[in-house]
């Protein structure tokens, strides 16, 4: 009796887990591609983000870094700009020349007549550039501390003292203080010639005294001086063709 009232027992147990239907099944699938195409939309947005800042700075740095001459240039009158081109034309650093010349501020540039340039400014302009250069690069010599080339470095600052105090007559002697007085003269350009060939040599001394010396500032120095050699050639082809490029623009002394 036991053992049936057991599997009566057993019978009546309630199955319920077996009646149930089954819950409903999420596509993970389409979660996923959702999730995915989200992301592929935010990575794309951010690399058309990226790649047009870049283009902008890549414009941005370009329009910033315009050959010298050509942003120069611009500013300058275009009969101006050929009237300085044609008295560089003469020298051995045409390039500098210009550059130098249609580079300087505003106030030493309307020393020009923009309709009416003539050789004997430009070259003045030219003197400019070079006394601006020489003085900066003589304030180096005030900054070096050698020793055992203390007295060469004192040299130095003597001859470029001297250097610019020639050219800085070179200009004096082109200023017209009264009627009838002429810009240049045959005497004139002969004292300038000498000036500018003196203030030439002034630098070359002073490289040989550092060189004496030991001294290890030389190539310093000389890497400094690169421009200046090149702004004292310029003034000195410049002032040794004047008669030539007078006649050029049709002019006389005046």
């Amino acid at each position: 009796m036991d053992s049936i009232n057991i599997i009566k027992g057993y019978n009546k147990v309630n199955h319920t887990h077996e009646n149930q239907p089954p819950p409903p099944h999420k596509s993970s699938t389409t979660t996923t591609q959702k999730r995915f195409s989200t992301a592929a939309t935010v990575a794309a947005i951010i690399f058309l983000t990226l790649f047009i800042g870049l283009m902008l700075a890549a414009l941005i740095h370009e329009s910033t870094n315009e050959p010298t001459e050509s942003s120069s240039s611009s500013s300058l009158s275009s009969n101006l700009a050929e009237s300085i081109k044609t008295v560089c034309g003469v020298t051995q650093y045409p390039d500098s020349c210009f550059t130098s010349i249609s580079s300087l501020n505003n106030n030493n540039i309307s020393l020009i007549s923009q309709k009416n340039p003539d050789p004997e400014t430009i070259f003045k302009l030219s003197l400019r550039v070079t006394i601006n250069d020489l003085t900066n690069v003589s304030s180096l010599f005030k900054t070096l501390n050698e020793r055992h080339s203390e007295a060469a470095l004192r040299d130095c600052t003597s001859q470029f003292e001297d250097a610019v105090s020639r050219l800085k007559d070179s200009m004096s002697e082109m200023e017209v203080e009264g009627p009838g007085e002429k810009m240049l003269t045959e005497r004139k350009v002969n004292d300038i010639q000498t000036w500018i060939s003196a203030a030439i040599t002034d630098q070359e001394t002073c490289l040989d005294g550092l060189e004496e010396m030991g001294s290890t500032a030389v190539d310093e120095v000389k890497a400094k001086l690169k421009k200046s050699k090149e702004f004292l050639s310029n003034s000195l082809a410049i002032i040794a063709k004047i008669h030539m490029l007078l006649h050029k623009f049709d002019l006389n002394m005046h």
